[in-house]
């Protein structure tokens, strides 16, 4: 090849750049290019990943993601922990020092519940466990929301004043807490994303949702025969009974198997022995009441009769015991034609003994409550949580002046229900004037309800004594009057339970709850 031919070849060449000059020119361009790129990528998911944390350590998806949905309205995972959080608080409130004999360890709050196992589940954790209470909770508060909305229920004023004061009183206990905000607060309790204006609107919905269950409530109404008719179907299980009786216990005999092990059990000569002892006190029983007569102490007569057979032995005696919890004389005692001093031998289920009963009363609940009004002074306690005389009598003292107070005023009601309000130290009733509307047999403290039953007239008062277990004090008493008889109370509570279940089931059948992609946010 001439030179001139090489010379235009490597001319030609350039032009279409395929010498090796050009084309090491652009594999090194393309290297870099390649470089160029992977460094662009590399920042681009740096960034990336760096906004990913940035969004995760702020609320956004907590306010922003779906996490259950129920009948086309998706709930935030803030929304959701609200539930979730107070089905867990609600929970753990109800059953304190003893969640822990059910698994739940209560001290990481709701946090961490995932790795607990619920008993109360076939398969599940406590997290599941408290979803699912949750989700129930959304679905009945949205169906009734939206009832109250087809039906033009809303809260009035009140209503929503009532709810804001309760949410500055729990600002201000976030505050003592030492929470900057009530904001922290919802957020370290509940989880991220909860505000208060959030929580103001679930507290309203909540409220709406129980003004319908109310006005629902109020709508039911039953026959005096509808609710004789559920009482009895009671069969006594309401009842409160009053019986004594011994239990003549089989002995148990030790015995060896083929395998060598042994062990211990009655036979059929030591049950027939059992029963045959329980005849014999039975007989004794029987002879000692027909000599009495009229005058016969049941209970007294029957413990004389165990004594003669049982050396140191005496029955035991029941009072105001209630029917739902009685034992194999269930039925002995229910009988309808059984009267005061009616005693028999009754087998023990578990056929290792009988039992020798005697029926002494049964209160069938047909007796008007009542209804009080009271002012609660409490003695002073001290140091070691007795209570002195001294601290007694100047809580008896005050009580004295507060009802010459009263005799001093206007002496109605009205007054007394204003005293109550402003001196009662009973939690329970010192805002509603001290009212108790339903008091029945065996409710209060024994003095408190002595008074309620000794046949006073409305308007009566007195002074009495009170003590349990968690305060000693003075009541002033003011007898308001007869209320609803107590069996109808109780076949009216059941029966409207009944019916607002069976109501509430019924609106809710068409909710159903969906889990997204935010429910792992949640606890």
């Amino acid at each position: 090849m001439s030179a001139s031919t090489e010379k235009k070849n490597r001319r030609a060449a350039r032009e279409a750049g395929t010498d090796k000059r050009t084309l090491a020119a652009r594999e090194e361009a393309k290297k870099k290019a390649v470089q160029k790129r992977r460094w662009t990528i590399g920042t681009i998911v740096v960034v990336l990943l760096i906004a990913v944390v940035i969004v995760l350590n702020t609320s956004l998806p907590y306010t922003t993601l779906s996490a259950v949905s129920i009948a086309g309205r998706n709930y935030t995972p803030a929304e959701v922990s609200y539930y979730y959080g107070n089905s867990y608080f609600t929970w753990a409130n109800q059953y304190g020092s003893y969640a822990s004999v059910f698994g739940l360890d209560t001290s990481g709050g709701i946090y961490g519940l995932s790795s607990q196992e619920c008993p109360m589940l076939e398969e599940g954790s406590w997290r599941d466990f408290f979803l699912d209470t949750a989700k129930q909770q959304m679905i009945q508060s949205q169906a009734l929301s939206d009832y109250a909305a087809e039906n033009g229920i809303a809260l009035d004023d009140e209503e929503l004043a009532e709810i804001d004061a309760n949410l500055d009183a729990t600002e201000t206990y976030a505050q003592t807490l030492g929470y900057s905000g009530i904001d922290k607060f919802l957020s370290a309790n509940y989880g991220r994303g909860l505000s208060l204006k959030d929580v103001r609107g679930y507290s309203a919905q909540a409220a709406l949702a129980d003004k319908v269950m109310d006005q629902k409530e109020a709508s039911l109404s039953y026959e005096p025969y509808q609710l004789e008719e559920y009482y009895r179907s009671l069969d006594g299980a309401s009842d409160r009974f009053d019986f004594a009786y011994y239990y003549a216990a089989a002995e148990t005999v030790e015995s060896t198997d083929e395998n060598g092990e042994t062990s211990s059990a009655a036979t059929e000569e030591t049950i027939a022995a059992a029963k045959a002892l329980a005849e014999d006190i039975l007989a004794d029983y029987e002879a000692a009441v027909a000599e009495a007569g009229d005058s016969a102490d049941y209970g007294a007569l029957l413990d004389e009769a165990v004594a003669a057979h049982v050396d140191g032995a005496t029955a035991t005696h029941q009072s105001d015991y209630p029917g739902s919890s009685l034992n194999a004389y269930a039925d002995f005692l229910k009988d309808s034609q059984r009267e005061t001093g009616d005693a028999a031998v009754v087998d023990n289920t578990n056929a290792d003994g009988s039992y020798v009963v005697v029926f002494l009363s049964r209160n069938d609940n047909h007796y008007p409550m009542a209804q009080v009004r009271h002012i609660l002074i409490q003695a002073e306690a001290g140091e070691d949580g007795t209570y002195s005389e001294e601290a007694k009598e100047a809580a008896k003292a005050r009580a004295e002046e507060i009802l010459a107070e009263w005799k001093a005023g206007d002496a109605t009601e009205e007054s007394f229900a204003a005293l109550a309000e402003e001196y009662s130290e009973d939690d329970g009733s010192n805002t509603n004037g001290g009212l108790y509307d339903h008091v029945y047999k065996g409710q209060m403290v024994e003095e408190f309800d002595e008074f309620c039953f000794a046949g006073h007239k409305p308007g009566d008062t007195a002074i009495v004594y009170g003590e349990s277990s968690s305060y000693a004090g003075y009541h002033v008493m003011y007898y308001v009057g007869e209320g609803e008889q107590y069996s109808d109370y109780i076949a009216r509570t059941a029966l409207t339970e009944q019916d607002l279940s069976a109501w509430l089931e019924e609106l809710t059948a068409s909710y159903t709850a969906t889990d997204r992609f935010g429910l792992r946010l949640v606890g």
